[in-house]
């Protein structure tokens, strides 16, 4: 089939366009060269845009309008054909989300050597949808086996959209791997017809993890590309692309939008990833995350609202340091709880008594951080799990007795915050799945804020005497 021909009026757009795009490629340049604090607080909102474009406005504007006008048909024929830099229509783009999306692009390619591009969505399990399904399109005409391989260890929603509404409603095959850190489970359950690797670290709630740049490893010797899930962490802690992942996950909701004020999600795929899936559109693999934002989520439309868009840019700025000061809180409560009489268990990376320890060490650190040596310091998030002793029933007990800490399904605020995973957040994955994930019901799930870690240990000692 040709290509389209246009008339002079809309590459009289185009050449037009071309301008704008030197100048953003020209500050996307210099923004490389900042420090992740820097662009964490500008990404590519540049003081040139603000004046040229905002009248002015040093943050970044709320674009609420649902639809962009255009000059003329020249133009709108122009912006409906991507030939030009456009936004058209909410549900498809929106230029306040655009500048999440550049800064999340920035961030999580940030020190890996490697380029991104970045798609937002209304909630973490809509990007989880978006960027496994265009792998799971089928191939050939007649009957096809196709499967891919994720650990069990993930958050309650994703273990349902992947039993759920891939397995049963789809018929598609999930392999599930129960020790994530053992790469001969892994590489037992792929084959020619697997599509993907899944993967979420730190897992919620029990802290799962692996040797990432071995599983990628492992996933490209198949010519598949691995997923990542990296919520628990950020790119404060932990930038998964550096270490060959093809695509990242996140939830924007937890850790990114720490004061619980908005829902969204964020697709992160490296340029250009690995996948053996036939596909003719030339950003497919170049550009996985336009690929999807252009394509299948225009169709889709699990676009988020521009208020969220910008709650998230808004409290992304100061990520860094957040995280640094959850992540020194929670380890000093995780101390605290593995001590206590009352507790058996303490899930959580930064101890080092936890078997998975020596192997998140390597991989989670305090983004430019200095130990004195010139190595960044290693930080673990704040989220944890401890376990009761005796009957569930106690965990029940000690849940109850709270009072400064918030129960709620929630995680990844700028407030304590605990559930119990096998009655709330993994309660549909059923007994026998929840045993494969070890997720018993004297769990108690907790995500440390920014309080002072001394009144967080107060509150579980007095609750933890209830027993």
């Amino acid at each position: 089939m040709s290509s389209p021909t246009y008339g002079p009026g809309v590459m009289k757009y185009v050449e037009e366009a071309k301008k704008l795009l030197a100048e953003r490629e020209a500050h996307l340049v210099q923004a490389k060269k900042w420090k992740f604090d820097t662009i964490a607080v500008h990404g590519l909102y540049s003081v040139e845009e603000a004046l040229h474009h905002n009248q002015g406005a040093i943050i970044e504007p709320l674009y609420l309008a649902s639809s962009q006008a255009y000059r003329d048909a020249d133009e709108l024929e122009a912006a409906l054909a991507y030939l030009i830099p456009t936004w058209c229509y909410t549900r498809i783009a929106n230029p306040t989300t655009y500048y999440l999306e550049w800064a999340m692009a920035l961030l999580e390619s940030y020190k890996t050597g490697h380029d991104a591009s970045c798609l937002v969505t209304a909630s973490g399990m809509a990007a989880i949808a978006q960027a496994v399904d265009p792998f799971l399109i089928k191939q050939k005409s007649g009957p096809e086996k196709i499967n891919f391989v994720t650990s069990i260890r993930l958050y309650g929603g994703t273990y349902q959209h992947f039993n759920v509404r891939k397995a049963k409603e789809r018929g598609i095959e999930v392999r599930w791997v129960t020790h994530p850190e053992d790469m001969n489970e892994w590489k037992a359950k792929i084959d020619e017809d697997t599509r993907f690797l899944y993967m979420e670290a730190p897992s919620n709630p029990l802290q799962s993890f692996c040797d990432v740049k071995a599983l990628a490893d492992v996933a490209h010797s198949w010519e598949i590309p691995l997923i990542f899930d990296a919520t628990c962490a950020t790119p404060a802690l932990m930038r998964p692309i550096a270490s060959g992942c093809d695509v990242v996950v996140h939830s924007l909701t937890k850790s990114i939008t720490a004061g619980g004020t908005a829902i969204g999600g964020a697709l992160i795929s490296r340029k250009p990833i690995v996948t053996k899936v036939r596909n003719d559109h030339p950003l497919f693999k170049d550009s996985f995350a336009e690929y999807v934002k252009f394509l299948p989520y225009r169709d889709y439309g699990p676009s988020p609202s521009p208020f969220n868009s910008m709650f998230a840019l808004n409290d992304l700025r100061t990520l860094r340091s957040r995280m640094d000061l959850v992540s020194r809180n929670c380890m000093d409560v995780a101390r605290f709880l593995e001590t206590h009489p009352k507790v058996y268990q303490v899930d959580y990376l930064g101890c080092p008594g936890d078997p998975l320890h020596p192997i998140a060490k390597r991989y989670m650190t305090l983004v430019d951080s200095n130990d004195g040596n010139g190595n960044e310091i290693n930080r673990y998030g704040h989220l944890m799990s401890f376990r009761v002793d005796g009957p569930p029933e106690n965990a029940r007990k000690v849940f109850d007795r709270f009072k400064l800490i918030f129960r709620a399904t929630d995680l990844g605020r700028i407030k304590s915050v605990a559930t119990i995973p096998a009655i709330s957040t993994h309660q549909q994955q059923g007994e026998e799945a929840r045993r494969l994930a070890d997720i018993p019901p004297q769990l108690i799930r907790l995500c440390v804020g920014a309080e002072d870690p001394a009144d967080v240990i107060a509150d579980l000692d007095q609750a933890l005497h209830a027993l």
